[in-house]
């Protein structure tokens, strides 16, 4: 589509406009704000941290001397220069120092580190930073402006909460509730598919941190009104609980539980993964005109008929699922895509309908569309190498994040971060590294 006004189309204008390569270019949104990462073996925060990274925030990432026991988490045990490759997917942009919080001399200097910043992240266990001194109770007497994310299991209060419970991804996601509508309905398969199902990332701790962000801008944007900082108590189980749609409610108005239905929908059908002749895709059209305009495309006009309204195609959806099954079986993803992009770019027919082929993790490293988007970065790193990593979603016109270093080693910022807020010198350092304190 051409603006005759401006002489561009919309997409080369948008992309002039945002292209992530020209990032670099560009300022920071969040080039003035610090961040004090204290977390420990939690994706939660280090996906959080993460984020204020990725916009321009310096990160300072606090790690015992011996290294966060994220660094071991990686599959099959595989470590990539020392470093597990889970924690090189979040250790982007950060300056890294060692800091021992169990001993004094380590609780010190971080109490005079939180002077200097405007965010700390912790995940210690409910009321295990304020027994050491540098809680928020404390810190925020020393920085009234400190915003203090504490991202734990149960909360920083409630029943559950003086529970000694790390926080965990399976902990959050079990008790969200989420995993049990997730996986295949009862009696629809072999015994063992027909078991609530464990989502198949870590996605309670990463919803978890992107609300933490989302807390944190909301914090620092009060601030600049009120000049005060504030608490945030963030446990990722409510996070995604927060994601679950419906089921609250359902079950409040109507005593009706969510349960699993596999790739069927309890609000909308078809909205379903169909199987093809050498993969998966995803097929939606389920308002009265849209369903017609799948009928269509199927050449069967029998089925709207069978299935005529939105009641009959959600209380029948294993049978209308069978027989979509029966269309796509011949047929490749991409056959069905093509026909489905046919039959809207034609205009053909009545209705929206929408598919996409399921890729697979090689099948999206393969998409022309995400490298054309910037979604995925090769980064040069000067201590781990090149590495592929997911880069920023978002694409900003005039203040874009940007991944710039993709890790450092453990301590490696020390020198520079304690000489910079705290002026200690390189014989300071030896001292408070005999004694345990880094």
């Amino acid at each position: 589509m051409t603006d005759t006004a401006h002489g561009t189309s919309w997409p080369q204008f948008a992309r002039d406009l945002t292209d992530p390569g020209r990032a670099h270019e560009k300022p920071e949104a969040l080039d003035d704000l610090r961040v004090l990462d204290c977390s420990s073996g939690n994706f939660a925060a280090l996906f959080a941290s993460s984020i204020l990274a990725e916009f321009g925030a310096e990160v300072i990432r606090v790690e015992p001397p011996a290294g966060d026991v994220a660094r071991l988490f990686s599959p099959g045990g595989v470590k990539h220069r020392g470093t597990g490759l889970a924690y090189l997917v979040e250790a982007r942009n950060k300056r890294h120092i060692t800091l021992d919080l169990r001993s004094e001399q380590g609780r010190l200097l971080l109490a005079r580190l939180a002077r200097h910043v405007d965010i700390v992240i912790e995940s210690e266990l409910p009321g295990q930073m304020d027994a050491w001194g540098i809680g928020y109770r404390q810190l925020s007497v020393l920085n009234p402006r400190l915003i203090y994310l504490a991202v734990s299991t149960h909360g920083q209060f409630g029943p559950r909460a003086a529970r000694a419970m790390p926080d965990y991804d399976i902990t959050a996601q079990a008790m969200s509730g989420v995993p049990y509508v997730t996986g295949e309905a009862e009696g629809s398969g072999p015994a063992e598919s027909s078991v609530p199902t464990r989502q198949g990332n870590w996605a309670a701790w990463y919803v978890g941190g992107a609300f933490g962000v989302l807390a944190a801008l909301a914090a620092l944007h009060w601030r600049v009104a009120s000049g005060r900082g504030q608490l945030i108590d963030l446990t990722p189980g409510e996070a995604e609980m927060r994601l679950s749609d419906v089921g609250v409610l359902w079950y409040h108005a109507y005593q009706r539980i969510h349960e699993r239905v596999g790739d069927l929908h309890i609000q909308v059908f078809p909205y379903t993964l169909v199987k093809t002749r050498d993969s998966y895709a995803f097929v939606a059209g389920f308002s009265d005109i849209n369903f017609a305009g799948l009928t269509n495309i199927m050449e069967r006009p029998d089925l709207k008929e069978r299935f005529a309204t939105t009641r009959d195609r959600i209380l029948k959806a294993r049978e209308l699922h069978q027989e979509l099954e029966r269309w796509s079986a011949d047929l490749t993803a991409e056959e069905i895509l093509t026909r489905f992009q046919d039959y809207m770019t034609h205009k053909r027919g009545p209705g929206t309908v929408a598919t996409a082929r399921l890729n697979r993790p090689q099948d999206v490293l393969g998409e022309a569309h995400w490298w054309e988007r910037g979604v995925l970065r090769k980064v040069d790193d000067p201590d781990y190498g090149e590495l592929l990593l997911q880069a920023p979603p978002w694409k900003l016109s005039r203040t874009p994040p940007r991944i710039k270093w993709a890790c450092r080693p453990v301590g490696a910022d020390n020198e520079l971060i304690y000489l910079k807020y705290l002026g200690l010198g390189k014989g300071d350092l030896q001292a408070l590294r005999a004694a345990g304190a880094i």
